[in-house]
């Protein structure tokens, strides 16, 4: 079950007496909690019905005597525990799980982990209401995310402004949400966001960002990357080393790849798990470096990372150090 599913059906009035949300993706568990807070009662009977409390702070007797109160002035009551992890004494909610009360809709959110899939309380949890376990998003899966994400905000987005939007931010689900969330304020309904929009409102610039770097490097356009990297030279937090050197290995490691692929782009898009869209650059890259090239690029980056951190090097500013390594991979 996806998260949404869980709000959709409370959308559709159907309740389980238990939500246990556990696992590594926080976006996830906030979104449900989130809901849960603010949707399932209406703001009369929130006043009665709705208790929110704190794994660190509240003591497992607390939690259950709220779970089990009846509602007043309602059909349910909502109980809340955010930060479930940090709770004493977790497994003594097991009591109440076995049996709860029907008319108590107790959503529980324990972050960055989850308990084990073994133990008696995760098999009542099973049995008598709904978990879910989220789990990090893979990069290659980041652009589909945000354009579906983004078209349930209704609006779309080109898969341009996609990637510099994923590649400037990455894997924090929550930002880039708040950042679509943002432009949804300054953007009229069924827009389509494109570069000037995220340049202009997420403040990433639309020809000095490290996907256009990334291109430049992989077509040999030397001039453009050294307008790059001066610009990423003068704005540090633009463009740091720390994070164009991960991201050019990443494009390098996948631009080798393809010479051990057989077939042509939906193949390429597969072996790589990259979207379909950018299979052409990482083609272009395999032709302009070859096998040797490629490999040639992925060590130097990885020495170049060691200097960037202070080993083997003597103190070079790292917009120097940056035009230094690009030039050795393009020449």
């Amino acid at each position: 079950m996806e998260y949404t599913d869980i709000i959709q059906e409370w959308k559709n009035k159907k309740f389980k007496p238990l939500y246990w949300l556990e696992g590594e993706e926080d976006f996830f568990i906030d979104q449900v909690t989130g809901y849960a807070e603010d949707k399932l009662l209406d703001e009369a009977e929130k006043g009665f019905n709705l208790t929110v409390l704190y794994g660190k702070d509240a003591d497992w007797s607390a939690v259950v005597n709220a779970c089990r109160r009846y509602p007043m002035f309602a059909e349910r009551q909502v109980v809340i525990l955010k930060e479930a992890q940090g709770m004493r004494d977790l497994l003594k909610l097991e009591a109440y799980i076995e049996n709860p009360l029907a008319s108590t809709v107790f959503v529980v959110a324990h972050k960055q982990g989850k308990i084990d899939g073994r133990s008696k309380l995760s098999k009542l949890i099973k049995e008598k209401g709904v978990m879910l376990t989220t789990k990090k998003m893979y990069d290659n899966q980041l652009p589909n995310w945000v354009e579906a994400y983004t078209r349930g905000r209704g609006l779309a987005i080109s898969q341009k402004a996609c990637l510099m939007l994923v590649d400037h931010i990455g894997n924090d689900l929550s930002r880039i949400a708040n950042e679509i969330d943002k432009l949804l304020v300054n953007l009229p309904e069924g827009k389509k966001i494109d570069e000037a929009d995220i340049e202009k409102y997420v403040g990433i610039s639309k020809e000095y960002n490290v996907f256009e770097l990334q291109n430049a490097v992989g077509q040999k356009d030397s001039a453009r990357v050294m307008r790059i990297v001066k610009y990423f030279a003068a704005n540090p937090k633009a463009g740091p080393i720390q994070m164009v050197i991960p991201a050019l290995y990443n494009f390098f490691a996948k631009v080798n790849m393809i010479f051990g692929v057989k077939g042509g782009e939906k193949e390429i898009a597969s072996a790589l798990s990259v979207h379909p869209f950018f299979v052409k650059d990482y083609t272009a890259a395999a032709r302009a470096y070859g096998p040797e090239g490629s490999e040639r690029a992925i060590l130097l980056l990885h020495n170049y990372n060691l200097r960037s951190i202070g080993i083997n090097d003597s103190g070079v500013e790292d917009g120097e150090l940056m035009k230094e390594l690009l030039f050795k991979i393009m020449f």
